[in-house]
């Protein structure tokens, strides 16, 4: 699934489904997603309702960078995210710790 799909169409009905699964992550995140199908998204889990917007707006507590083709891998391989993080190719600014939920956060999209 590409990145535009995931935070246009399936997260955003997700959390407007169950909004209260995404607040319990209670945290901003960023997404810098480079390429053809990427972009950039702010996750506000802490809005009431939680939203997500286009664009970078306001402070967010974890921002994640990587290229359309390795958020495409790390939605498709969950287990793969670490390796990506670790070859360099996933940057992680802000809370770490925060980067570790992203398992749920996508959880909520995929279906």
């Amino acid at each position: 699934m590409d990145a535009k799909t995931m935070f246009n169409d399936k997260m955003p009905k997700a959390m407007e489904k169950d909004p209260g699964k995404a607040k319990e992550l209670d945290a901003i995140y960023l997404f810098k997603i480079t390429g053809d199908r990427g972009g950039t998204w702010m996750v506000d889990c802490k809005a009431d309702p939680p939203k997500i917007a286009e664009g970078e707006e306001g402070d967010a507590d974890c921002t994640i960078e990587l290229s359309d083709d390795d958020f495409e891998l790390m939605i498709k391989e969950p287990a793969q995210a670490m390796q990506l993080f670790f070859q360099g190719k996933i940057k992680i600014s802000g809370d770490p710790v925060l980067a570790t939920k992203l398992g749920n956060l996508f959880g909520m999209g995929a279906g």
